[in-house]
């Protein structure tokens, strides 16, 4: 479906439109293979939503698109802020489906009289970042210029915070993308494959291993010195995550993981040097030098993780809030009521709030 949409736009003007990164699950390449395959479906939608609209929707009857989500589609401009409609047009996609764009903190509305019975009260249901790292971003505990955020869980997303896109070539040559964030700013950030490749390798250990047991053998695994690119395709639903690692270590000429601490170590080592790579790229992109990282999310809860991203980029690391969607959720919540005057203040709050502790660059057990 990407070949079919650069048939009606070049790869790079749709990246000078929107600054969003390529992936194929994109909505953008969804809607063109429901034109493609069911085009009877799209002649008769009155409205898109995406699921966490939907779930508003279900909660109030009231059909509300969020800004942040649906920039995340390729088909939001980002330089208006708006669903790009002469895009849509040149797509061949009903203009009419897309409604207003609504931000972080705006009412969606009450609950729906069937719900409201059944739960026996009533209440106001507020618009949050309805993309989850979104949410996450607002919940990283500082405002600073120079912090670079990894927000870590299934995907590691790592980038910084702006207020003007960059849809430069270089920028997409980078794989760089700039979705919507809390009151009009940028999440200027790289996808890369996260935890998931740890949590698929847990599932296939024959022995049910503690995240402890886990750091303890990746430990012992320093020794190996094979990396992936773990942004490979290749990764993202292999039948044996085992397999796919040796597969590409074998692929690439370099030696074969064979035990449990090999394969461990192989992943960690492979993640910490992509987050590095991706801190040069930033600095590279942006003519900057930035001094700290925050980690939130469940993943910042790997240590080990932790003191490899400390050691290989150099730069101070701080881990927590371990549930910053859940928190940036509550803080669009709590800044409609005015409990704190902007973002910055509620930012403050959260880094007084919750565990937000520092990481040694040091590996020992």
């Amino acid at each position: 479906m990407d070949e079919e949409v650069y048939r009606v736009i070049g790869e790079s003007e749709l990246y000078s439109r929107n600054g969003i990164q390529k992936q194929l699950f994109n909505s953008i390449y969804q809607l063109m293979a429901i034109k493609k395959t069911q085009p009877e479906l799209l002649a008769q939608a009155e409205h898109f939503l995406m699921i966490p609209e939907y779930l508003h929707y279900l909660l109030t009857g009231q059909m509300v698109n969020e800004y942040t989500n649906a920039t995340t589609t390729q088909l939001v401009n980002a330089e208006t802020q708006d669903w790009d409609f002469e895009l849509l047009e040149k797509l061949g996609l009903p203009t009419k489906i897309f409604g207003k764009l609504h931000m972080p903190k705006d009412v969606v509305g009450s609950l729906n009289d069937e719900l409201a019975a059944e739960v026996g009260f009533q209440v106001e249901v507020v618009l949050p970042a309805t993309h989850d790292t979104g949410a996450a971003v607002m919940a990283v505990p500082t405002s600073a210029e120079d912090a670079i955020f990894l927000s870590s869980g299934t995907w590691s997303l790592m980038g910084i915070e702006r207020m003007i896109p960059d849809c430069t070539e270089k920028s997409r040559e980078h794989n760089f993308t700039n979705e919507g964030g809390y009151h009009y700013r940028y999440r200027y950030l790289k996808n890369i494959m996260g935890m998931w490749m740890m949590q698929s390798l847990r599932r296939e250990f024959k022995h049910k291993y503690t995240f402890e047991e886990l750091y303890q053998l990746a430990y012992i695994g320093r020794y190996f010195t094979s990396v992936v690119n773990v942004n490979d395709d290749r990764f993202l639903a292999p039948e044996s995550m085992i397999g796919a690692i040796k597969d590409y270590c074998r692929e690439h000429g370099q030696e074969v993981p064979e035990t449990e601490g090999e394969i461990l170590y192989c992943v960690y080592m492979s993640l910490a040097r992509c987050y590095a790579q991706t801190v040069a790229e930033i600095e590279e992109l942006t003519g900057k030098t930035y001094s700290r990282i925050h980690v939130v999310g469940g993943g910042c809860q790997d240590k080990f993780l932790n003191a490899l991203l400390a050691t290989e980029t150099g730069k101070e690391v701080y881990a927590g809030p371990i549930e910053a969607t859940a928190v940036g959720n509550l803080m669009a919540q709590m800044l409609k009521d005015n409990c704190f005057a902007d973002l910055h203040e509620a930012r403050q709050v959260v880094a007084k709030s919750f565990a937000v502790s520092p990481v040694e660059g040091k590996l020992s057990f």
